[in-house]
């Protein structure tokens, strides 16, 4: 049995197109709500965590949902199709009014802006649980892992799309020194990339009969089911394994609140602290993104050699040291320089060892029966932590300086580090995976 490589990345443009728009989302949203809206920086963190706070409702219900549609096109499709298109529609219009409020600042203008942001943030998590549920659909059980790696390979170039973009359409030549910038290209052409993405996979992809025909298969072969009832009923854990899993999801929560807070108000941070523009950041992001990347192989060579836990903890030390790099140069500095390069190609490096692996140590503590729900405690914690971090750093940055940023986020990885000192468990040390196999454990 070999996985069908051309299909399984057209069912990943669902997740580049939302990778895509997060990205832009992420970068320029802090932008327009602190330059153009002019609300300070506790007001926009509490919006830009709207939309994880929202993710751990509407993700499991749509996903739900999905579960139980069925319609000529199929279970998916209708939730990928609806809300690609939606959201492409209202994306469009947040610039717009960005520009309206730019050239005559109103309270209306305003109230319709938060009104079209909540919508496109509904109908961005109408289809999220979808898309990456249709994989599986049409994938047989023994070759989801690594059709998982191609999912995953895919968002990562949508992420790459949309930064390559903004640093190609906003480099700081343009943006600096201007009273208001407009994002009404940029939302347009991402817009595009998402519908484009989609249309391709709505008309290659048929999802009732790939689905018909992978059911067929997986009922031939019953032994592929391993979550079958072992008629053990709902185990307990131990108590040592119990607490290896409660300091194990704090370590993510600490994580991703140090990370979370850079990515999330990095460009902001650059163009307060140093004069620098959209495309500066956008660089920099992406070199992150690229040294994530390229990372990902030899990182499974490493933990197949030290285990899961030693790589995250060296990742966790790379990446606080990164941070407080970060800290020294941007206050050294007035303009993005070479050596800011390195040091955000080895932030990806190290995200790398910790988001790889992390996931994996979870699921390894659960019955094979129970990976979904552990699964959920991983998104969980990780969303949690994305639901705070915009709204504790962005009143920090408010309350003392902006340059409060990179050891803000610094403490709360090094912080990570001492709470993985106290897990236990999950760590076995699998044989070392090569080529797109080395992708196989990242979360989509």
């Amino acid at each position: 049995m070999k996985l069908n490589n051309r299909r399984t990345i057209l069912v990943g443009l669902a997740f580049l197109s939302i990778c895509t728009f997060w990205q832009m989302y992420d970068s320029v949203m802090t932008l327009i709500l602190t330059d153009t809206f002019k609300l300070n920086e506790t007001f926009a963190g509490a919006i830009m965590a709207a939309d994880n706070v929202l993710a751990l409702f509407l993700l499991p219900f749509f996903g739900a949902l999905s579960d139980k549609t069925s319609t000529r096109i199929g279970r998916r499709m209708p939730f990928i199709v609806g809300g690609t298109a939606l959201a492409a529609v209202l994306m469009n219009l947040i610039p717009l009014l960005d520009d309206r409020y730019a050239a005559n600042p109103s309270t209306g203008t305003l109230v319709l802006f938060i009104i079209v942001l909540g919508l496109l943030l509904v109908s961005m998590g109408t289809y999220r649980s979808p898309a990456v549920a249709l994989m599986p659909d049409v994938t047989p059980k023994p070759l989801r892992s690594r059709a998982n790696a191609i999912i995953n390979l895919m968002g990562a170039v949508g992420g790459i799309l949309y930064l390559g973009l903004a640093a190609l359409m906003y480099p700081v030549s343009k943006t600096k020194g201007v009273g208001h910038v407009s994002y009404r290209p940029l939302f347009f052409i991402v817009s595009m990339i998402m519908v484009a993405a989609v249309a391709i996979l709505y008309l290659t992809i048929r999802e009732p009969k790939l689905g018909e025909e992978n059911r067929k298969l997986e009922a031939a072969h019953p032994e592929w089911n391993l979550a079958a009832d072992d008629g053990a009923g709902h185990e307990v854990l131990p108590a040592p394994v119990k607490r290896s899993l409660a300091f194990l999801l704090l370590s993510i929560s600490l994580w991703f609140i140090g990370y979370n807070g850079v990515t999330t108000w990095f460009t902001k941070y650059v163009e307060a602290v140093m004069g620098e523009g959209l495309g500066g950041a956008s660089t920099c992001l992406l070199v992150a993104t690229a040294g994530a990347i390229v990372s990902y192989i030899p990182i499974g060579a490493l933990a197949a050699k030290i285990g899961r836990k030693r790589t995250i903890q060296c990742g966790i030390v790379l990446l606080a040291t990164c941070f407080m790099l970060g800290y020294l140069l941007t206050t050294m500095y007035t303009s993005i320089q070479p050596i800011m390069y390195v040091v955000f190609a080895l932030v990806g490096l190290a995200w790398a060892a910790i988001n790889v692996n992390s996931l994996p140590m979870v699921v390894e503590m659960c019955r094979g029966s129970d990976i979904g729900k552990f699964t959920g405690y991983y998104y969980t914690f990780s969303m949690a932590a994305q639901v705070v971090t915009p709204i504790v750093a962005g009143s920090l940055m408010r309350a003392i300086d902006y340059r409060v940023l990179f050891p803000y986020a610094a403490l709360f990885v090094a912080l990570s580090f001492v709470t993985m000192c106290f897990v236990k468990h999950g760590d076995a040390r699998a044989e070392a995976k090569k080529g797109l196999a080395a992708f196989e454990d990242m979360d989509s």
